[in-house]
Parts: structure tokens; C-alpha cells; sequence
């Protein structure tokens, strides 16, 4: 049950720099609507999207706001971000099953229904709706996923936007055991999520990285290194992949397709080294290569996430703990990419179940 009507939270007033997100204490707790449950959020993690989405990044357009969000359209400003969520279920509105009342939950981060209605185009939590960097949040019960294991609220809130970025991406390329598949920004949130479960399915994890964290991601499965400041030619060879997993794009791309086998499949889901790339077409077609560009989840992949998580097949992996008033403080030491794993934010402390 909630108490009372207001919340504390950080707003993002519009695009620009860490002075557009204000702390407040004064913001009305959002109502559940039809279909809706209202959660008690107990931490958010801290991701690429937040700074991206508050900078105008998505925006192809440079200085246009009107398609700076997930979906091509311009965000809504108040917005409160947050993609990540994990809390408990406190109120419910109509039609839902009065039973969910305490459940503890991870949000599925690609929203496919609000306010009782299927959505033509998918949302994004945080984008095109408000999302979990404040107390409560509201989404569509069908997003909210009972979770049942022994992790902390802060190791749970790790979980769905990286993980469930890699696991689709996995999904869409038909990741099979025994293959090679080789993951870009391997040691950030999305990087170590995805070699995790690629050696779930039984695949060989190749991480681009750099040296000094080289060991870590031995650690956390990966079979072999590659420095990311040398040729990706020279440490791998042609034709030696049977799938590229890529988090970065940037000035290498283009020997990413060189390394790829014969009929080998890209799936692409960031472009942190920089998203204008060069392709040689002839590469594309000669090679009978697939691309997959991957943004909405696969009905699949959240539920297969959560499987994973209840039976210990991966595991969390935290840098970090923020208050969420120290919002700025967090995303600063995100952008400073010293860390393997995920920074995330308590918010108001619920423990695991």
C-alpha cells in the first residue's frame, strides 16, 4: 500500500547536460491504471540510454529534439529515465489479479502495452514513459516478471536492460553451442551480460577489451581475449567467427565483417566508438553475411532471462552503488568507463525475497 501522494525522484527537464536532471521530493506517485501495477521501486540501474536519451544522441537529425527517443519521436519532457527497475508490486488497478500484491519484480524494459492497451509501436521504459529513477513507477502487469532467488535488490537491478539487450541479441543472431562469437565492449553492462550467456547456450565467448581487464572477463567465462588497440585481422585471422556481437561500431567495423565466416551473422545494439561506419557492400554480399539490428525484445527473451537468473546460470556484476540523489555523481563515473559490470542506484532499499 502507499502512503502517501508524493514521491521522491530526478526529473530530466530536457536534452543536455548532467544540470537537466533535477532531484525532487515533491512528485505525485504515478495511479495504476487498467492492466497497470504500481511498483515500489527498490533500485535502477544506470545504462548507455540514460545519457544518450538526456544528451539528444538518438536524434540522426544534429540540434533536433523531435526524434531523440528510442522510438524516433521526441521525449516528453518531465521525464523521469531509469530502464532498469526492480521493486515490489504495491497497488494494481483493474483486472489484475489482486494476488500480484507483493511480489517482487524485474520490469521488462520493452513495453508492448500501457494503460490496458497494446501499443502500435513499442515503448521504452524511461524514453517514452516514465521510468524507475524515483520511488514508484507503473507499467503493464504483463511487464512486471516475479523474480524468486536469493540476490540483493541492488545485484537484481543489474539485470534487465543489459541482460536482456544480450540475450536478444543472442537470440536474433540463433546463437548455437560450440559457435564462435566474438562481443565488442566486452567488459561494459551489456559486454559481460552477453558473454555470460553466450557460454549459457555453450558458445565460444571471444571479449574485445583492454588489458587490464582482460582477467576479470576470463573470470566471468570469457574463452579468449583481444585487445581492442590492435588489428582485429592480426589477432584472430580471417574467416574465423561464426557471430559478432557488437556493442561499439567505430573506426574497426569494418574488420568485423573481415573476421566473420562465410555465411557468418551480425547483430549490432550500441555504437558507444561512434555510428558512422564505412561498408564495403561487396564484403556484405560475397560473404552471404546477416545483419541483425536489435532494439525490441523477442517475445522470448525476457522470460528466458529470468530463468536464467532463478537458476544461478549468471551472475550480477555491480562496480557500483549510488544514492538516487546522486544521479550526477553515478552517470559521471559511468562516462569514465573504469569499471567492469553495472553502477546502480537504491532507491528505496526493498529487500530481495
Amino acid at each position: 500500500m502507499v502512503s502517501h501522494d508524493t514521491m521522491r525522484g530526478v526529473v530530466l527537464t530536457g536534452h543536455g547536460g548532467p544540470e537537466k536532471l533535477v532531484y525532487r521530493t515533491d512528485l505525485p506517485v504515478p495511479t495504476p491504471s487498467q492492466g497497470d501495477v504500481l511498483i515500489r521501486v527498490a533500485a535502477a540501474g544506470v545504462n548507455n540510454t540514460d545519457i544518450n536519451t538526456r544528451v539528444g544522441w538518438y536524434s540522426r537529425t544534429p540540434q533536433n529534439a523531435d526524434d531523440a527517443s528510442w522510438s524516433g519521436d521526441a521525449i516528453q519532457f518531465p521525464r523521469v529515465q531509469g530502464i532498469d527497475v526492480y521493486g515490489e508490486i504495491v497497488a494494481a488497478g483493474s483486472g489484475v489479479d489482486a494476488k500480484r500484491l507483493g511480489e517482487h519484480v524485474l520490469v521488462e524494459p520493452c513495453l508492448r502495452e500501457a494503460g490496458g492497451k497494446p501499443l502500435e509501436t513499442p515503448w521504452f521504459l524511461g524514453s517514452e514513459c516514465d521510468g524507475g529513477f524515483a520511488e514508484y513507477v507503473v507499467v503493464a502487469a504483463r511487464h512486471a516478471y516475479a523474480i524468486r532467488c536469493d540476490m540483493s535488490a541492488i545485484e537484481l537491478a543489474s539485470f534487465p536492460c543489459s541482460y536482456s539487450t544480450a540475450e536478444n541479441m543472442l537470440t536474433r543472431a540463433s546463437v548455437r553451442a560450440g559457435e564462435r562469437v566474438l562481443i565488442t565492449g566486452a567488459s561494459g553492462g551489456v559486454g559481460s551480460a552477453a558473454i555470460q550467456l553466450a557460454k549459457a547456450r555453450g558458445a565460444q565467448a571471444i571479449a574485445v577489451t583492454q588489458a587490464s581487464k582482460a582477467q576479470t572477463l576470463h573470470e566471468i567465462g570469457a574463452d579468449s581475449i583481444i585487445l581492442r588497440d590492435r588489428p582485429y585481422l592480426e589477432q584472430i585471422g580471417e574467416n574465423e567467427i561464426d557471430v559478432v556481437l557488437d556493442l561499439v561500431a567505430g573506426d574497426h567495423w569494418s574488420e568485423l565483417l573481415d573476421v566473420l565466416k562465410r555465411g557468418g551473422r551480425y547483430a549490432v545494439a550500441g555504437a558507444i566508438g561512434g555510428p558512422i561506419v564505412e561498408l564495403d557492400v561487396r564484403t556484405l554480399y560475397l560473404k552471404d553475411l546477416s545483419f541483425f539490428g536489435c532494439t525490441i525484445l523477442e517475445p522470448e527473451v525476457f522470460s528466458n532471462l529470468v530463468d536464467h537468473i532463478e537458476k544461478h546460470r549468471i551472475r550480477p556484476l555491480i562496480a557500483d552503488t549510488y544514492r538516487l540523489e546522486d544521479i550526477n555523481l553515478a552517470q559521471e563515473a559511468f562516462m569514465q568507463k573504469q569499471y567492469i559490470g553495472k553502477i546502480v542506484l537504491s532507491v528505496s532499499g526493498v529487500s530481495a525475497n
